[in-house]
């Protein structure tokens, strides 16, 4: 019995960080053929409509009139903004340097949650950020002979960071109250809505658009976008929030070997280097120690 958990919780783990770290190389091969807000509306629009026949299958509740403004600025923040800054962003960097930049998230958690909520940050929470944002500050050194968009390639993809962390630090009243899959319904199909903005268009782009890329958009659509939160969701039933979260530290990595494999990107020295020490101060960031 034992083992069979075992077996589930490795294969949980697994099916979520390859996943979503799947999505950073996928949407580099959507923008081949659609905009960065055509990426973004169509995946999510695929994501909203499988998971209203899942919530209507599953019996999902609504949730309560009062809470659905928050529900939507958090959707907005933790998937239109983040969508469309991130696809922005990997206009002009490589898949598996948004994904180590995306990493930083948990950084930004924590300072958030000590700004608005004074949770305790710690000795190793301040000397893993300053490390951490050291790294990322290298990572952008590989940039420095090239043109200027790579620069804001990054700092897209720090926006997107820093909005889904805003989402990440509001939502866990919400997550009590409606659990973790409900809750996630919700706010991607509040997303889904903002980005309803970018519709304009978008037919013409199907159209035109080859249908192995418009393939890849329907995979971002179902892979990465609904099925890691339920196996996210089943880890941290089983183990905890914590531990759920723990290997998603590999996501970098599993990231920069499907950008190779799939898309032929060979990370540079730079992003070697910087994701090594990026990667170190989250880890040291987020130790359970205090000052």
């Amino acid at each position: 019995m034992i083992k069979s958990l075992d077996l589930k919780l490795t294969s949980a783990h697994l099916i979520t960080i390859i996943l979503w770290a799947s999505a950073f190389p996928g949407i580099r091969a959507a923008l081949t053929a659609y905009s960065p807000e055509h990426v973004s509306l169509l995946r999510l629009l695929i994501g909203s409509l499988i998971l209203i026949l899942v919530a209507a299958i599953q019996g999902i509740r609504l949730p309560e009139l009062k809470d659905v403004p928050i529900i939507l600025l958090l959707g907005s923040l933790g998937f239109s903004v983040y969508q469309t800054a991130l696809n922005y962003g990997e206009q002009t960097i490589s898949a598996g340097v948004a994904s180590l930049l995306v990493s930083t998230t948990p950084i930004f958690t924590a300072l958030l949650a000590l700004l608005f909520f004074r949770e305790k940050f710690g000795f190793w929470g301040w000397v893993g950020s300053l490390i951490g944002f050291s790294g990322v500050a290298f990572i952008s050194l590989g940039g420095t002979t090239a043109s200027f968009s790579l620069n804001i390639g990054i700092i897209l993809v720090l926006v997107a960071s820093l909005s889904e962390s805003i989402y990440f630090v509001f939502q866990n009243a919400y997550l009590k109250k409606y659990g973790f899959v409900p809750f996630t319904m919700y706010t991607i199909w509040s997303g889904t809505i903002f980005l309803m903005i970018f519709s304009p268009g978008l037919g013409e782009a199907i159209i035109h658009a080859p249908i192995d890329i418009t393939l890849v958009v329907i995979y971002l659509g179902i892979f990465p976008t609904i099925i890691p939160y339920f196996t996210l969701a089943y880890i941290t039933s089983q183990t905890g929030a914590s531990e759920a979260t723990s290997s998603l530290y590999l996501t970098p990595v599993v990231a920069f070997l499907i950008a190779w494999i799939w898309l032929g990107e060979l990370p540079t020295i730079y992003a070697i280097i910087g994701g090594l020490i990026t990667l170190g101060g989250v880890f040291l960031s987020n130790m359970k120690k205090t000052d």
